[in-house]
Order: structure tokens, then C-alpha cells, then sequence
């Protein structure tokens, strides 16, 4: 049976799918509430007089005149409910819920969500006060000239400024003339990107994507590029600066990334998705991302499409996308040129007359009004952007010439629009004809020069004695003499990260790699009892992205500074065709001295007898990733599953991704002591077949694997992969990142040496090897995997990494605790630099307590109504902190207030979170103050504790936006949960020491 549809709105864009989803068989009739004057009458194509803005009034209609699907064409009722509220009533609508359209909705939203999910966008910062937002505009180490309101504007509360100044007068412009409205009450000023902008939208199903073919958008008024932004003034698709192969990245790293990311945060995203994108230097990055089809691109889409629209929006809407995806005219180019009244985009006037429409339409073209209506039998205009005029045909330049024959034949007195939509592709294309460069071949040697401009002061910073890391020339030079050495023997080493580079990768997450190649070769040269002395990088790609090499080498820079060798050189190799998309190769070489009389092994010495002194790994380490692969293939799991072997809220990828141990200055000074024979670096080949590469022939290792602590990473990979224990010990280190060799009697003095900085134990000994023998045995490794998961006395956490010195925490509450808990389970975590030490309350028998008693946390009760004075309860407090060797208090839920004397001793040591984005609605009920001043978007700040209340010096905010049916209990419920995430964010800035409050103050980073 066919059905009748309804489209909202009154643009373009609704007048191209209502004429769309009319040439369906399956659709009896299409209404259009408002429409205009070209969905007024023609064919199935009518107007409806129903009001769109009250949704009960709109889902009883739809009842009664058998709507049995309901179109949204613009963002605001999106952003308004309207998805929920008729889906909730029965009606079919589609498009994406308000709670998913806040990405378009809440710029603010946006870019957090991106910068959540690693999707490529422009650094930005968000702002509710307009002398922030300025002070951001002049001090940041970029561009920082477009200002966005944050909230919905008719897509026009965008600003590109020319110089600061003028993106300081958007600021004031947007948040105190309101220019906006309350769109404008956040704003967001984002760096300003340079490239070719284009438009990427896709249907999605709330799992997978179907990608529609890229289009570009002209947004100023004149030709050339020239005049103000406008809502837009043509579009054209396709584009043939998007390349299938670019195409294809960006529907994985940014299209399929968001609707994953929205999945993930309970918002299910199912309609259009549009990715508004620059094509930068350094890659696609989005601009913004709107939750509808755009208005012009939606008038040279839909010609495109081969499909039936409303089997489209069918399958999208039923889940079923993956399996019936759009086809596509892939042979034709569209063009549509935007005709505006004459003032547009400032005042204009209406009902001006416009003829010669049908004479359009018989040449070919497609005329689809916007701002028109009906008066007196004929069409005038109503609006800003009047029509559009498109036309299909075999050429870019062929279409553009029909669309302009078309908009020549329009009657229509003072129009303005523009006759070089296109003209990008047109140059672009005309490109392709000139003589090639380098460029053109795919290798970018400018990108080349800026990576290396990025990393010189990176290396720089590993200048040692013998060297100083300047790059630039043809070869690096060492100074051995410089260096200290007498006699010395050179020692090099190479090696890569192996598949480890396939999860980062996919991952996104790049530093790490630069460690872990860093360390596989030291280590190396450390097994010989050398000092690594510098080292040398290669980097091979299909296609330069500088800020995915930059991490890496910064990675290796980093790491270099951790093993004491300096990066001395490298070589970046840019060769399209050899590696996919987003892919690259590492490869790292060391070389490092001993003096002769220092080298290891000295196998002369190494004896029957001998003890084994095994040095914990961080996990994996970056060997065996083959296997780990296949595992996690048949297990069903991606990177992004929870850890089964982390800690919570740790992914598979995270851990994974910890990087190797370098060793080198641990061991360095103890091999130096003499009384380490030999040094095995347990790396390819595990256990089984790196230790006897130190040893005599004649000697046998004999292993204990309850001994050490097994990473529970290792017996989940037992487990799942059905591996055997050789297979265990002849690929992974199983927890062993390296073996020493020691006589009996130096074994204690050397396990104590180790284990003043890092775990170690006592794991076997060397014995005569008999005939037939295996070189290596491993006793208990079955017992030893099964009970890995396990906290063995403290000493192991679940990532594999091991506990370091902590900074001694307390926590002050007065009730529940909701924050309190959210604080120890991050001071849990392996890679916590926070250890609370005692949770003190004013009030007995509070359910905080009972929380930090069951997590093993002392706890003290000091009553305040037991004191006769703010002072003396706040000296008591002070005592019980002094006891606990407290360094850092955390305000937790805590309902007093304490005196200035207090604050003051403790100044940098106190933080306190608090219930809205300061500075805005200090003191109590901030909820309330929130939705009383109507913002958009409210949140919590957690900051250092000043005199002056809710005034110190902010670490973390989050944003939370206020939705349109919020009350003080819900807003307050979504703001608890941003600060389960703030509070334990902020905790770990400040106890790592990567956040401190400066003596004047503001904050200071280490």
C-alpha cells in the first residue's frame, strides 16, 4: 500500500525531498508543513497548514490522515524533540534524536565530543564569559580567529576574523549585543584552518554509514569568493578534490568514528549525519558537523541518487543500511546555483514577482524554491535565499553552464547570486592538465620540512656529553672522548615495533610507538653493558601526516631523553602506493659503547649455580602482536572493548598499548658494579629462547613462574587463545622484561639495588645441562597464568604496570560521597599517580564512610559540633592530615566552610569541585541559578580552594548543555556525572605534577 508522507519545513532543501521521495511508486502522497510555493500543488506534492512546533497537535494529525512517515528537513525541530516526541507517539519520524542532534546544536558539545573520540578537528576553546574568550584569541599559540556561537543559529552564528581585534568584536558582538540571541551565550573560538572546505554527509543506522558523495558549498555572496558569509549561495557534487581513497578515510576516521562515539554515550545516531570538513595540510579535519541535510548540498545530492529515497530512509531507519546501501549516478555532476533577494543576507525586500519559472524547467534544469509563496496566481518571494536552479549533466563545466542558462531565464527584478559555483573543481581539474610536480606524485616535500622544523627542538633537548643532537646535516657525529671513554667497543642494535603498529594505529594513538622503539633497541645494546649513546629513526608512509609523525618521533625524543642517548638523526620516507591510507612503518637503530673490560656477557664467569634475577615488563612489551591479533579475532573484541585484563574503564587498545620499559638507567650504574654477568633482554623469542643467548652452551635455565607476577594480560591470552605453555614461553615475556645473571653470594645486594626503583625477584638459576635437554624449563606456568589476574600482595596491577611512588591524598566529605568513590576507583588504577591515604568527615555514620571502609581506606570522623570554633575544628583537621602525611586535600561533597588560616597553609593542596562552569553561579544552588539565567549550557569546575569562595585557579571543567525540559533534579543528576569524570581528571593532573598553582595564583604545568 502506498504511503503518505510528510516533510517538515519550507526551504529548498524540503522542496528536493519532497520531489525526491514523490518519484517513489511506494509514496501516495507527499505533504510539505509549511512549504513554499513550489511544494503548493504539483503531482503528490501538496502543502499542509499543521503546526510542526507543537508535537502533540502534529502526531495527531499524522494519526488522522495516515501519515506513515514524517521527514524532517531543518536542525531546530530536531534539536526541539521532534524525533523523540512522534516516535514516542507512534508516528515514524526520521532523523536523530535531540539528545544525538546536539552535535549540531551544541557546538560546544561538538568539539568536546570530538576531542572525546580523536576525531580530526581544529584546537578550540569554549567560553561563557566574553573577556576569557578574548584573553584566549590573544594568547594562544595559534590562529585562534573563528568564533562560533555555540547554540543553533540558522547557520550563520559563524565569524572568520581577519586579526584578533576583529575576532575580539565577534566575541562582544555574539555574548553581550546577543547578536545571536541565546545561541550566542557560549561561544567557541576555534584556530583558524586553511585548505579546501567540503561537505561529507552519510546515512547512518545507529551502527554503520553509507556515504553519499562529497559536495562543496559556496558561502560568500559574490563570485571570487567575496562579499559576506550567507547561508550559502550553490553547491556542486561531486567533488574531485575528494578522492576515493580520501573518501574512504574520511568516512572511517570521522563518519563512522562519530556514530561509534555516539553509540558508545547512549545516543544512537540514525538519520543524516553531515561532516562539514577542511582539507588542511595535515589532513581532513572537521569544522562542524550538522544533523540534517545542508542547504544548497541537499539540491545536487538527491538528483544524484540512483535509489528510491524512501527505501533509503527505510532501511537507515530499521537498521538495515549495511545491506541495502544507496546507489549513486556516478557519471553525472550536479550544479545548483542559489538565487537571493536583492540586500540578502542583510534586510530585503518581499513580495517581489518572479516568472520565466516553467521555461526553466523545460530546458532541463530543476528549479526548487526556498523563500517563495503564492499571491494572486503567481509566485513571489518571501525570503532571503529565494531558489535554486540545478542542473545534471556528464561534465562539472557542462552542468555549471545549464544552471546558469537557467537562472538567466528567471524573471526575478534585483536577484543576486553568483555564476562561479564550482569554480575550485573547475581549477582543480585544469590542475590535472598542467605539467606534474613532485607534489602531484604524492610526496610532500614541504610537510617533509615541517615535520623536521616540529621535531629539531625535540632533539635538541636530547643533547648529551659527545654530542648535541642538531639536525640537518648529511650524518650525526659522537665524541667518544667527550663522552668519558678510554677503551671502548662500539655496540649497535635495530628493530622495530612489530604489528603493535596496526593497534596504534588503529587506535589512533601514536606517542606510545616512539617508546617502544626507543626501547626495543637500548635494551638491546644494554644486554652487552653498554650505555646507548645515540640513536636514529625511520619513518616510511604512503602519505605525510604531520601530526601523526610528529607524535611518534616526539615519542622517540621523549624516550631517547629517558635512556640518556640522543636523537641524532633520522630518516622520514613519504612513498605513495606502498602503505594504505593512515598506515606507517618504524624502524629505530642505536648504537651505544662499553668499555672493553665491561662487556657482557663474560661468559667465563657465568657458572652452574648462578641465580636469575627477573625485571617486571610493563606487559607485552612489542613482541608476539601477531598472535595477540588472532586472539582478540576469535575472542570477538576490538580495541575499543573493556579491558578483561585491565582495570576499569581501561580498553583493550589502552592496554595493549603501554609502552615498553627502557631499562637503561636503572641497570647502567648496577652493570657497571661488577656483579651482573650476563643481561638478557627478553624481546622475539620469549623466554625460551632469549636467556640462552647469554649463556655457555653447557648451561640450562630452570624458571619458577610463581616466583614473579604474571601480568593478567598474559592469562587471558592463555585462555582465550588456547595456547599452550611453550607457546606462552617461546613468544611473550610473560612479566619478564629482562634477566639478570648474578653469583650467589651478590644476588641479594643487586635484587635490592633493582627493587629500590623497580620490581624485580628472584626467578630460577642456572644448572649443568643434560643431554637432550631443553635450554630453558618453566616450572608452574600453567599455575602461574591461572592465578595472574590476581593482586599478588600489591605488587602487580591488571595493565601490567607497577606501582610507583604516589602522591598521599585526602579526601573531605560530609555525606554520600557519589565524588568520593569516582576518586578512589581512578586511585586504583595502575597508572594512578593519587593514593588516598584517609577519608575524614564532620558527621558520623555517613554513607562516604562505609564507601571508603569497604575500598580498605582509613577513615576519621571529626564532628564540628564537638568544637567551639571554625578554628579549633579546622586545627584538628590539619593534625589528622599531618598524621596521615597528606600532600594533596580534595573537597568532596564537603559542607563547611573553612577559615582563611587553613586555606592558607594548605594553598595548592585543596581542591574543590563545583556544580556550574565557573565563574559563572558561585555559592549554593547553582542548578537553580543555571536554569533561573535560561543558559544553554551549564557544568562543573573543579579548582584549587582560594579564600574567596569558588574563585580559585580552575583545573578541569566539563560542559554539560541544559535541555529544554530540564528541572534542578535532572540537570543536577547529568551535571554529578560530569564531575565523576572532572573530579578524578583533575586528581590525576595535579598528583602527576603535569598541574600546579603558581605563586601568583594562576595555574603552572612541569
Amino acid at each position: 500500500m502506498a504511503e503518505r508522507v510528510l516533510v517538515v519545513g519550507g526551504g529548498g532543501r524540503e522542496h528536493a525531498l519532497a520531489w525526491k521521495l514523490a518519484q517513489s511508486p511506494k509514496v501516495q502522497q507527499v505533504l510539505v508543513a509549511p512549504g513554499n510555493a513550489g511544494t503548493a500543488s504539483g503531482g503528490k506534492i501538496s502543502n499542509s497548514e499543521v503546526s510542526v512546533s507543537n508535537h502533540t497537535i502534529l502526531a495527531q494529525f499524522c494519526k488522522d490522515h495516515h501519515v506513515g512517515l514524517v521527514v524532517v528537513g531543518p536542525e531546530v525541530p530536531l534539536a526541539a524533540g521532534i524525533v523523540d516526541d512522534l516516535t514516542a507517539a507512534g508516528v515514524p519520524c526520521f532523523g536523530p534524536s535531540a539528545k544525538a542532534a546536539q552535535l549540531e546544536a551544541s557546538k560546544s558539545f561538538s568539539k568536546a565530543f570530538m576531542e572525546r573520540h580523536g576525531i580530526p578537528t581544529a584546537r578550540y576553546g569554549s567560553f561563557t564569559d566574553a573577556k576569557e574568550a578574548c584573553d584566549y584569541i590573544r594568547t594562544a599559540a595559534f590562529p585562534a580567529l573563528v568564533v562560533k556561537a555555540s547554540g543553533l543559529a540558522a547557520g550563520k552564528g559563524v565569524i572568520v576574523a581577519r586579526d584578533q581585534d576583529e575576532a575580539c568584536r565577534a566575541v562582544m558582538d555574539i555574548m553581550k549585543e546577543r547578536a545571536f540571541g541565546s545561541a550566542g551565550e557560549t561561544v567557541v573560538v576555534e584556530e583558524l584552518l586553511e585548505g579546501e572546505e567540503v561537505s561529507c554527509l552519510c546515512f547512518s543506522d545507529g551502527l554503520s554509514v553509507c556515504p553519499m558523495p562529497p559536495a562543496q558549498d559556496h558561502k560568500r555572496l559574490q563570485d571570487g569568493d567575496e562579499g559576506p558569509n550567507t547561508g550559502g549561495m550553490g553547491a556542486y557534487c561531486p567533488t574531485p578534490q575528494v578522492s576515493q581513497e580520501l573518501l574512504q578515510h574520511i568516512t572511517h576516521s570521522v563518519l563512522q568514528k562519530t556514530v561509534d562515539g555516539m553509540r558508545e554515550e547512549g545516543a544512537p545516531y540514525v538519520g543524516v549525519l553531515y561532516a562539514g570538513l577542511m582539507l588542511t595540510k595535515q589532513g581532513a579535519k572537521v569544522l562542524e558537523f550538522n544533523c540534517r541535510f545542508g542547504d544548497p548540498e541537499c539540491q545536487v545530492l538527491l538528483p544524484l541518487m540512483q535509489s528510491d529515497l524512501y527505501d533509503v530512509i527505510l532501511s537507515t531507519m530499521s537498521g538495515k543500511l549495511s545491506s541495502s546501501a544507496p546507489a549513486w549516478h556516478r557519471d553525472s555532476s550536479a550544479v545548483t546555483v542559489v538565487m537571493a533577494s536583492a540586500g540578502y543576507p542583510g534586510s530585503y525586500k518581499k513580495g517581489v514577482a518572479i516568472t520565466g519559472l516553467s521555461q526553466v524547467e523545460d530546458s532541463g534544469a530543476q528549479v526548487f524554491h526556498a523563500g517563495t509563496a503564492l499571491k494572486d496566481g503567481g509566485v513571489v518571494s518571501s525570503g532571503g535565499r529565494v531558489l535554486t536552479v540545478t542542473a545534471v549533466k556528464p561534465t562539472l563545466e557542462a552542468a555549471l553552464e545549464a544552471a546558469n542558462r537557467g537562472v538567466a531565464a528567471v524573471g526575478f527584478p534585483g536577484a543576486v547570486f553568483r555564476r562561479d559555483i564550482g569554480h575550485r573543481a573547475i581549477a582543480h581539474l585544469g590542475a590535472l592538465n598542467r605539467g606534474l610536480t613532485y607534489k602531484d606524485s604524492g610526496v610532500d616535500i614541504a610537510a617533509g620540512n615541517k615535520l623536521v622544523d616540529m621535531i629539531k627542538p625535540l632533539a635538541k633537548a636530547t643533547s648529551r656529553a659527545g654530542c648535541n643532537a642538531e639536525l640537518g646535516g648529511f650524518a650525526g657525529l659522537f665524541d667518544l672522548k667527550a663522552a668519558g671513554f678510554v677503551d671502548p667497543i662500539l655496540v649497535s642494535g635495530t628493530d622495530g615495533v612489530g604489528t603493535k603498529l596496526k593497534i596504534a594505529q588503529a587506535c589512533r594513538q601514536h606517542g606510545g610507538l616512539g617508546q617502544d622503539l626507543v626501547a626495543m633497541c637500548v635494551n638491546d645494546v644494554l644486554a652487552h653493558g653498554a650505555e646507548p649513546l645515540f640513536f636514529l629513526d625511520y619513518f616510511s608512509c604512503g602519505k605525510l601526516d604531520v601530526d601523526v609523525a610528529a607524535a611518534v618521533v616526539g615519542g622517540v625524543a621523549k624516550a631517547c631523553e629517558m635512556a640518556g642517548c640522543a636523537l641524532l638523526g633520522g630518516e622520514t620516507a613519504e612513498m605513495p602506493g606502498v602503505y594504505a591510507p593512515g598506515e606507517y612503518d618504524l624502524a629505530g637503530f642505536c648504537v651505544g659503547a662499553a668499555e672493553r673490560a665491561e662487556l657482557l656477557p663474560r661468559l667465563g664467569e657465568v657458572a652452574e649455580g648462578d641465580q636469575l634475577i627477573g625485571v617486571a615488563s610493563s606487559g607485552v612489551h612489542s613482541n608476539g602482536f601477531s598472535l595477540v591479533r588472532k586472539v582478540l579475532e576469535r575472542a570477538g573484541l576490538g580495541y575499543e572493548s573493556p579491558a578483561p585484563f585491565g582495570t576499569q574503564n581501561q580498553t583493550i587498545g589502552d592496554v595493549l598499548l603501554t609502552p615498553t620499559k627502557i631499562y637503561s638507567r636503572l641497570l647502567l650504574p648496577i652493570l657497571r658494579g661488577g656483579a651482573v654477568k650476563a643481561f638478557a633482554h627478553v624481546t622475539g623469542g620469549g623466554l625460551l629462547e632469549n636467556v640462552p643467548r647469554v649463556l655457555p652452551k653447557e648451561l640450562a635455565v630452570d624458571l619458577d613462574a610463581t616466583r614473579w607476577s604474571v601480568p593478567p594480560v598474559f592469562s587471558w591470552l592463555y585462555k582465550e587463545g588456547g595456547l599452550s605453555e611453550e607457546e606462552m614461553a617461546r613468544t611473550f615475556n610473560c612479566g619478564l622484561g629482562t634477566v639478570l645473571v648474578v653469583a650467589p653470594p651478590h644476588a641479594q645486594t643487586v635484587l635490592r639495588q633493582v627493587r629500590a626503583h623497580e620490581e624485580a625477584w628472584l626467578v630460577g638459576s642456572l644448572s649443568r645441562k643434560q643431554a637432550g635437554a631443553e635450554p630453558v624449563t618453566v616450572r608452574n606456568l600453567k599455575h602461574a597464568l591461572a592465578s595472574a589476574a590476581v593482586d599478588k600482595n600489591g605488587g602487580y596491577h591488571g595493565d601490567g604496570t607497577l606501582p610507583r611512588k604516589k602522591t598521599r591524598v585526602a579526601v573531605l566529605i560530609s555525606g554520600t560521597g557519589t565524588n568520593l568513590q569516582a576518586l578512589i576507583e581512578q586511585a586504583r588504577r595502575p597508572s594512578s599517580s593519587a593514593e588516598i591515604a584517609v577519608v575524614i568527615s564532620n558527621r558520623p555514620g555517613v554513607q562516604g564512610l562505609k564507601r571508603a571502609s569497604l575500598a580498605g581506606i582509613q577513615t576519621r570522623v571529626v564532628d564540628h559540633k564537638l568544637y567551639g570554633s571554625r578554628a579549633e575544628f579546622d586545627a584538628t583537621i590539619d593534625r589528622v592530615l599531618e598524621e596521615f602525611g597528606v600532600q594533596l586535600v580534595c573537597l568532596a561533597g564537603f559542607m563547611r566552610i573553612l577559615t582563611g588560616t587553613f586555606v592558607k597553609k594548605w594553598n595548592g593542596k585543596l581542591l574543590n569541585i563545583h556544580p556550574s562552569l565557573l565563574p559563572s553561579f558561585k555559592g549554593v544552588n547553582a542548578q537553580k541559578q543555571a536554569l533561573q539565567a535560561g543558559v544553554r549550557v551549564s557544568g562543573c569546575t573543579v579548582h584549587f580552594v582560594a579564600e574567596e569562595v569558588d574563585a580559585g585557579a580552575i583545573v578541569v571543567q566539563e560542559a554539560v548543555p541544559v535541555l529544554g525540559g530540564d528541572t534542578e533534579e535532572s540537570l543536577s543528576d547529568r551535571i554529578r556525572q560530569a564531575e565523576h569524570r572532572a573530579f578524578p581528571e583533575a586528581l590525576e593532573l595535579v598528583c602527576s605534577g603535569a598541574v600546579r598553582l603558581g605563586e601568583d595564583g594562576r595555574l603552572a604545568g612541569d
